[in-house]
């Protein structure tokens, strides 16, 4: 039997070129026959192959890379099950708009729709989750093809997102004319920037200085603009609301931060400045019944998070960092004096510190269950006391995250995003050890959450990505259990066991560790970070009582409310709608 040799002139080489000339250092990928070509000349190239252990892993990984360098985050993934596999991951992008490109393969052009092995439409299961989605039969199209999709996933034109791209085997074998590969095409290229209307920017500096209790939202779209914003908290003295999509923009010691006091303060504010953020279900959807009188100013540079569920009093469609410089600078040069009720501020803010210190002290003295395991707040406080500020900190669960994500500060966050993609933290955490060397990385996970994807231990010890993943260890999926208890008088199929993940870690090569005790906690989180400074992964398996209770658990988002996601909130929107019927 003869292997075909993979030309330097074919197009899995001309894809291993494109990609290191866009920058590309490292793939996220799971091996397989139809993808080997470019998998053997990205090798040649030099570009870093990360294998992983499943293909949702491998588009997880990309995605975690895109969010925290900034730049494309790429998978390849096999025909088949490979592609479908990696569909989970290429939604999460999808929702959370993430510059992620998949690459994959299919079967020779020859045995297409001959029952081939893997031979699958694959653009037709991917096309209603990605920003483009293309077959490649033709070599001489692929330079092409490469250089749009690679603009759509940036969000050129549009709204940025996951593309995907597969090419047949025998395409990839084949031979690439030199005329076609144009220059222009394999050059980076700046993201074209959407300039700000000036009539736009000064209806959104009327709204906002004579504003007296503004509140500022922001969100994916804001990421670019950490300076700007900052400087227009000062400048208006506006309150200010992080979510998960932006944590880390604005320190948690500015005095604009309210996080603690989050339903009340969207209750009370005069103007929301949603800045990069859509109005989803995590911000009720921008409903009167929760957000009173108040008017809206959404500043943004993708349709999406510009007019979903509310239209604002003024709209700015532009690059975000431009268009707060450009307020900023009307409004220095008509030297305009902010109207905010400055003592309704500081009130607040007070509120917060007072809350916000409450839990802190709270958290490390919480009690333990009946079953005389330790609260997750004592995890927490453990955590919060040992991490360095610029820690690199990834939450995942559902009841764990509710817990991980109001307790554990952190200059850089990631979580599940709003699809609920619980299990992307081991992912996740490898990505980010790999883009951010230096840097302390951790993952606070449930154990449900934990185990979609518990192999990837395998890829952290493989590369030796120093990633701490902390595995609160409850037995079960708590949010559910306690919903089935409270709603239906009985629990059904959402118990766990308390396996022995620290044990798991350890048959793979990572520092594991089992803690059962509070007091045990300090020592051996010292030992996990001082294995990662050693360059190895470490995983800490803590138990946790199921008994405790999380906001989240609380406020409905288990049983799932029929007009909004939160009890409270639903109860709200019912009766506003029912008020409008009578009036």
């Amino acid at each position: 039997m003869t292997t075909p040799q993979i030309s330097e002139r074919s197009a899995a080489a001309l894809v291993a070129r494109f990609l290191k000339a866009r920058g590309v250092d490292r793939v996220f990928a799971l091996c397989g026959g139809h993808i080997m070509p470019m998998w053997m000349r990205l090798d040649a190239e030099g570009i870093r192959i990360i294998d992983v252990r499943d293909e949702r892993a491998a588009v997880y990984m990309a995605h975690a890379h895109a969010e925290l360098t900034g730049s494309l985050g790429v998978a390849l993934v096999t025909a088949g099950p490979g592609v479908t596999n990696a569909m989970t991951g290429i939604a999460n992008a999808f929702v959370a708009r993430a510059q992620v490109l998949v690459l994959s393969g299919t079967p020779p052009r020859g045995q297409e729709n001959r029952g081939a092995l893997q031979d699958m439409v694959h653009t037709d299961f991917v096309r209603p989750i990605t920003r483009y989605a293309r077959t490649v039969r033709e070599p001489d199209l692929l330079p092409g093809e490469l250089a749009e999709a690679l603009a759509r996933a940036a969000g050129e034109g549009g709204e940025p997102g996951p593309v995907y791209l597969d090419i047949p085997v025998d395409t990839q074998r084949a031979e690439v004319t030199p005329a076609v590969q144009l220059p222009e095409l394999f050059a980076p290229r700046p993201l074209r920037q959407i300039q700000p209307d000036p009539a736009e920017v000064a209806a959104a500096v009327e709204l906002l200085w004579s504003a007296k209790r503004p509140l500022v939202i922001s969100g994916r779209g804001a990421k670019g603009a950490g300076p700007a914003l900052r400087r227009l908290l000062d400048a208006t003295g506006a309150l200010y609301l992080d979510t998960g999509e932006s944590r880390g923009l604005v320190s948690d010691d500015h005095p604009g931060v309210v996080a603690a006091m989050r339903g009340s303060v969207m209750a009370e504010a005069d103007l929301i400045v949603t800045v990069g953020r859509r109005l989803d279900f995590q911000l009720a959807y921008g409903s009167p019944a929760i957000f009173g009188d108040a008017k809206f100013l959404r500043i943004a540079d993708c349709a999406a998070e510009l007019r979903d569920n509310r239209r604002g009093a003024a709209e700015v469609f532009a690059n975000v960092a431009a268009t707060l410089e450009a307020m900023l600078a009307l409004a220095a040069a008509g030297k305009r004096a902010s109207a905010t009720d400055r003592a309704w501020a500081q009130t607040v803010r007070a509120q917060h510190e007072a809350r916000a210190a409450k839990l802190a002290a709270s958290m490390a003295r919480a009690e333990p269950g009946s079953d005389g395991l330790m609260h997750p707040n004592r995890l927490l406080a453990a955590l919060r006391a040992a991490l360095p500020e610029d820690a690199v900190v990834i939450a995942d669960g559902g009841d764990f995250l509710s817990f991980a994500r109001v307790g554990l500060p952190a200059a850089t966050y990631l979580d599940p995003g709003s699809l609920g993609c619980i299990g992307v933290g081991t992912p996740f955490g490898v990505a980010a050890a790999l883009a951010c060397p230096g840097r302390t990385v951790v993952v606070a996970t449930g154990d449900g959450a934990f185990g979609f994807n518990a192999m990837e231990i395998d890829t952290a010890a493989r590369h030796r990505a120093p990633v701490l993943i902390v595995v609160a260890n409850n037995g079960s999926w708590a949010i559910e259990v306690r919903d089935q208890q409270e709603t239906h008088g009985r629990v059904v199929g959402t118990r766990l066991q308390f396996a022995d993940h620290a044990a798991m870690a350890r048959a793979f090569g990572l520092h594991g560790e089992r803690v059962e005790r509070a007091e045990d906690l300090d020592g051996a989180i010292r030992r996990a970070l001082g294995a990662l400074r050693e360059g190895r992964p470490a995983l800490l398996d803590v138990l946790v009582t199921p008994e405790a209770a999380s906001s989240d658990a609380k406020s409905g988002l288990a049983w799932v409310p029929d007009l909004q996601a939160l009890g409270a909130w639903d109860d709200a929107e019912k009766n506003w709608r029912a008020a409008s019927r009578t009036n």
